[in-house]
């Protein structure tokens, strides 16, 4: 892995039927590049299935060789907060999936990648694994942003979820976080860089 020994590490964890290509995985990366930090991000390729995803990202968290802070986005928060908990690392959460809330039926089926196009099949095996990762989250650990204008993830359900967190809850706005390139530096700073 191309990171210098025992500097910070930002991992972008995207959410479903998203990639690295990602808007504000693309702006992150951006603006680290431009700080002269390009080596401490990486925003991995998610398998669709959850265990695969998490095995994946541990892995990454495993090699690195300094502290790690994970930004994960809607299926990508869950997964951030799964890994937090097994870790100890931080995460900032950005309208994140609480699980926990979530009517994983409304998921199964067939889906397509919004970058790729890549088809994948999303199972009831798929949401046992998504639902056997909930994790309580240790508060400290945690930054939730959130836009109440999400209209995909009801917004109150990470205020509830994460209750005790630091949290950011700007109104208005979408699932995709329209606020997010305001939050970039605050977003750097919280991974101690």
């Amino acid at each position: 892995m191309d990171c210098q020994l025992n500097k910070p590490l930002v991992i972008y964890l995207h959410g479903f039927c998203s990639s690295p290509a990602a808007w504000k995985s693309q702006l992150l990366a951006e603006e680290m590049a431009l700080r002269g930090m390009a080596a401490q991000f990486i925003c991995p390729p998610l398998s669709p299935v959850p265990d695969e995803a998490v095995a994946s990202i541990s892995r990454l968290i495993e090699q690195a060789s300094g502290p790690v802070t994970l930004i994960g986005s809607s299926l990508g928060g869950h997964y951030a907060n799964h890994l937090t908990e097994k870790y100890g690392v931080k995460a900032v959460l950005i309208n994140p999936a609480t699980v926990a809330h979530l009517d994983l039926a409304r998921f199964v089926g067939d889906h397509a990648n919004f970058h790729s196009g890549e088809r994948f099949t999303f199972t009831e095996a798929h949401a046992a694994q998504l639902r056997a990762q909930v994790r309580q989250p240790t508060p400290a650990l945690y930054w939730l942003l959130a836009e109440t204008g999400d209209e995909v993830l009801d917004y109150r359900h990470a205020v509830d979820f994460y209750a005790g967190c630091r949290q950011t809850v700007v109104a208005g706005g979408d699932h995709g976080f329209t606020q997010f390139p305001g939050f970039i530096p605050q977003i750097i700073e919280f991974a101690g860089l």
